[in-house]
């Protein structure tokens, strides 16, 4: 009998444990945070992110051009090396409920299909917000996520900034950075030092549009037609982003949120068509997610010239910004 009583204690089931990323309250400045799975670049996994973004730069598209132009075998699509970079840092944001910033991203070299790409997330900054009647209490986290590939070399280096809730509303956590002061832009040198050795005249003989000579600070382009977001969750997957609010809708209050990474690749592929003779994108000043985007949502873009730097190479740095809207019974801005 006392032996039935304890198999039959034995075989009770215990309480499944949560497989979850860190809460705000959970984090402290300093913390490094790995665990994501390294992803190789390949040519089907450009397709696939093309597909949902609609990549239109000449170099990743047209090998041989490439090889002319920059000397390397093939080049990853830089939004498709972005997007993977933010998903892997998305094990500490798995409960995030918003982005609002990315800060001083620079590519320090352009990968080529069949690198490989690991990244580590540090925390820098924490402050949590003033509590809102009817709101559950959430804080801002500032990441700074730091890319290499499979030899070490540096790819990315830059600042992102979230919004997350916390494990236990009454915790008071101290955390009172100013996280708007955190994150620098890049340096002109930077910017340019990606594609030092290219040859930018191989590809302005190709391609249609203005030459970087022929453009002026000030000038702008209103793109025609706008691009339907679709296939939201699916590009969540293929980047490795774990956010809850983009494949579950309970966990983002009733409607699935766009992966922020989403609407700005659209947003480049609009730019391209402004100006067709980009090379590569090298770095962002910032970027701001004005508000949410979701799947079905329309989105247009304006694109103005801030500064246009010349390189002694030929060619130069353009300084675009982007300012996208989501179409709705009220036009909304989404992006900057």
């Amino acid at each position: 009998m006392a032996e039935i009583a304890a198999w039959r204690r034995a075989g009770q089931p215990t309480a499944a444990a949560t497989a979850e990323g860190p809460y705000f309250d959970e984090l402290s400045v300093g913390q490094v945070f790995g665990g994501a799975p390294g992803v190789t670049l390949t040519s089907g996994l450009a397709s696939a992110h093309q597909a949902v973004v609609g990549g239109r730069l000449a170099l990743p598209l047209d090998r041989a051009l490439c090889q002319e132009v920059t000397g390397l075998p093939s080049m990853a699509p830089p939004a498709l090396v972005w997007d993977v970079a933010i998903g892997q840092s998305t094990v500490v944001t798995h409960h995030v409920k918003a982005n609002l910033f990315y800060r001083g991203l620079v590519f320090h070299r352009a990968p080529s299909l069949g690198d490989t790409l690991r990244t580590t997330t540090r925390i820098v900054g924490l402050r949590q917000n003033k509590p809102r009647q009817g709101r559950e209490p959430t804080g801002l986290a500032v990441l700074r996520i730091t890319t290499v590939d499979q030899a070490e070399r540096r790819v990315l280096d830059f600042w992102r900034c979230a919004m997350l809730p916390l494990r236990d509303a009454a915790a008071r956590t101290g955390h009172a950075d100013e996280v708007s002061d955190i994150g620098s832009p890049p340096e002109g040198t930077a910017l340019a030092s990606v594609v030092d050795g290219w040859r930018p005249a191989r590809l302005a003989d190709r391609v249609t549009g203005p030459r970087f000579e022929d453009i002026r600070v000030g000038q702008s382009w209103r793109i025609g037609g706008g691009d339907v977001v679709s296939s939201a969750p699916e590009l969540a997957r293929l980047t490795l982003n774990i956010a809850m609010v983009h494949h579950d809708a309970r966990a983002a209050g009733g409607r699935r949120l766009v992966y922020g990474g989403h609407t700005i690749g659209l947003a480049l592929a609009q730019a391209t068509r402004a100006v067709p003779g980009i090379l590569t994108v090298t770095g962002w000043h910032g970027c701001d997610h004005l508000a949410p985007v979701h799947e079905g949502d329309t989105l247009r873009s304006t694109v103005t010239v801030e500064g246009a730097d010349p390189l002694p190479g030929g060619g130069g740095l353009l300084h675009l910004r982007s300012r996208v809207t989501a179409d709705a019974d009220i036009p909304r801005d989404v992006l900057d």
